[in-house]
């Protein structure tokens, strides 16, 4: 499928997900994210973007970010390269370390960018790796709570109090409170119409002439269609007007 032209932030400011090839493992160890976490930090001096958070997890990474003086995919570009350079090195390999194009949504407002880092923050907790919003490791709220090193705090933080210790302590309320927030998810969720495009390059027109096709090479597109990394149950019977039961039944077979 064609690849969707990312949405142009009119903040600048960005939720931004790197992942392993294959969803492979990026970290191995302690070394492995501190580097990455220096990288981060060298390259603010020549991008000139702004970090507000972060969070290192085995197989991906999260990161909230603001690009100034150049784009951001090119900031993302020497990030990645001197990183993955440096890890084929210590671990003599060769080749793709991260999948080849990093997600990322808009942050506009002051609202959402809050909900953002909290869902940063909470990342370790959501996966089991953390019993509280304290435990979690490798993320930048304790940059927040106590000296900030790498990330900018003020934008958060002035969004609670002007007074930094009320803010600070308001600030930890809300990154620990229980939530449902749905930000940038670790899988890629193609949009209907990515779908739809998917279909015509099967030689599907529309949904109408898919549900008068033979059982048999109806069921085949079916399965394909569930290939798609990130595709629902309920997308691919909205899409084809197939009931996700029988949708369910055929590609589980």
């Amino acid at each position: 499928m064609p690849r969707e032209k990312r949405k142009k932030s009119k903040t600048g400011i960005y939720h931004v997900m790197l992942r392993g090839i294959n969803q492979q493992t990026i970290f191995e160890d302690k070394e492995d994210k501190k580097r990455f976490l220096e990288t981060l930090a060298k390259f603010k001096e020549v991008g000139q973007y702004v970090v507000y958070g972060y969070c290192l997890m085995d197989n991906h990474i999260h990161l909230l970010i603001k690009e100034t003086e150049e784009p951001l995919s090119l900031s993302i570009q020497r990030i990645i390269s001197s990183y993955v350079h440096w890890y084929n090195s210590k671990y003599s390999r060769c080749g793709h370390l991260f999948q080849e194009r990093f997600k990322s949504e808009v942050v506009e407002d002051s609202k959402y960018f809050l909900v953002v880092l909290r869902y940063i923050h909470q990342n370790p907790l959501k996966a089991g790796l953390a019993k509280t919003i304290l435990d979690c490791k490798w993320t930048s709220l304790k940059e927040y709570l106590y000296r900030p090193k790498l990330v900018e705090i003020e934008l958060a933080l002035t969004r609670f109090s002007l007074d930094p210790k009320e803010a600070r302590n308001m600030f930890l309320t809300f990154m620990s409170q229980d939530n449902e927030d749905e930000c940038l998810d670790y899988y890629n969720k193609p949009t209907d119409e990515e779908v739809r495009e998917y279909m015509r390059e099967l030689g599907i027109v529309n949904s109408s002439s898919f549900q008068r096709m033979q059982r048999a090479n109806r069921n085949e597109i079916l399965r394909q269609l569930k290939k798609i990394e990130g595709v629902s149950l309920g997308q691919l019977s909205r899409i084809t007007g197939i009931s996700k039961s029988l949708i369910h039944r055929v590609v589980s077979r």
